[in-house]
């Protein structure tokens, strides 16, 4: 219904085609005229003149077996008519008896080289369409209509591409100032590192400097890991899921609660994980989902208040969230959470890509489930649901 919509608007949106269809009925003498649409099962009027009270407005309908047009879309050849009921091949014709018709004429209508309809006139009375090579004027404006058609299908898809070309490029920008910005801190601190060890390689505080180089290391790797996923994703290649189940959801997603406690000690991780059954999932993508949402959960909520995460089925619907205090998360921040760099940009002072919550939702996504996100004043929660098979 909304292409036949859109056809619609297309042709109001030329100018000439009232004038067209008016000239059509002055010069013919015929009452009726009609640019209309026509499909392999639709016949609907986008531009209308009506002299004679015929009763279809734009937007009306025909059943399109109960027309010519139906024809003319097949064979892509003109139906001219001066007199019904003298024509040896459409005087028993059942569309003419069955609308009162003794002449007609319709050419059809191209738009990039494909069907669009037909350019029509009928009338009760006879006209002397073939005496005023009504059918030659015919074919001129309706490969006029077909043409405006074409230039506004190539001006749309000029104005998409356009349109693409300058998000790509805007995310390009922002990757590119992004990523520098942030593989710039830890390769400093290592670059550091490295010039404090070559002055007192056995030092008292070697050992400390080489644990933050492996920190500032595994720190990029994380980073890497992003781009790589994020890369994935946007060239379409999606994520690759086993969901299978034969695995281990539960020990996955407790294995991440754990790693996380053991790096943030001073803080309270709460966890209610209670998956009975197997789950078809792939459980290093959950747990890389899970991950992600938890350690977003640290970084921006209530340093004193705990995060909680729950895995449960429920109704048969796998469902995992994280829930932390804090200040809620604006409105308008909240509508594009999960898109790439949006924490990054809304908190430019963090550290990371901030690809993090927009990888956790391609990973729903790849489970055929979704990830949605609320926030107020008491708690802001992150919630994986996926339906299980039966």
């Amino acid at each position: 219904m909304t292409e036949i919509a859109d056809d619609i608007a297309a042709i109001a949106s030329i100018g000439l085609v009232p004038r067209i269809l008016q000239n059509i009925c002055r010069l013919t003498g015929m009452g009726y005229a009609v640019v209309a649409r026509v499909t392999a099962d639709r016949w609907v009027a986008c531009a209308v003149a009506d002299d004679i009270n015929f009763g279809l407005p734009v937007g009306g309908e025909l059943k399109v077996e109960t027309t010519l047009c139906g024809e003319i879309r097949d064979h892509h050849r003109s139906v001219v008519i001066d007199h019904v009921a003298a024509d040896p091949v459409y005087s028993n014709h059942p569309t003419p008896a069955m609308y009162g018709l003794q002449s007609y004429i319709a050419v059809p209508i191209f738009r990039r080289g494909e069907f669009f309809g037909t350019l029509c006139a009928i009338d009760p009375a006879p006209a002397p369409l073939t005496d005023r090579d009504a059918q030659e004027t015919f074919e001129i404006f309706a490969e006029l209509i077909g043409q405006k058609l074409a230039d506004q299908q190539q001006l749309a898809l000029s104005q998409a591409a356009l349109s693409d070309e300058r998000a790509g490029s805007e995310l390009r920008e922002q990757f590119i100032a992004v990523l520098g910005h942030d593989l710039r801190n830890p390769l400093a601190a290592i670059e550091g590192g490295v010039r404090l060890l070559r002055k007192d390689p056995t030092g008292p505080k070697s050992g400390w400097i080489l644990g933050q180089m492996e920190t500032s290391t595994a720190r990029m790797a994380g980073l890497i890991s992003d781009v790589m996923d994020f890369a994935r994703a946007r060239l379409g290649g999606g994520f690759n899921v086993d969901l299978s189940l034969e695995n281990d959801v539960g020990s996955a997603l407790l294995d991440v609660v754990s790693e996380l406690r053991t790096a943030h000690p001073e803080r309270i991780i709460e966890a209610d994980v209670d998956i009975p059954t197997p789950v078809p999932a792939d459980p290093a993508r959950l747990a890389q989902l899970l991950s992600n949402l938890l350690a977003n959960a640290l970084t921006h909520g209530a340093g004193d208040a705990p995060v909680s995460v729950e895995a449960k089925i429920v109704n048969g619907v796998f469902e995992l969230s994280v829930a932390n205090q804090g200040p809620p998360i604006p409105r308008e921040t909240l509508a594009r959470l999960f898109q790439p760099f949006e924490r990054a940009a809304a908190k430019p002072t963090q550290q990371g890509l901030g690809l993090g919550l927009y990888i956790a939702s391609e990973i729903a996504r790849a489970h055929n489930g979704n990830l949605r996100a609320s926030s107020d004043a008491t708690e802001t929660r992150f919630t994986f649901r996926m339906p299980l098979e039966n």
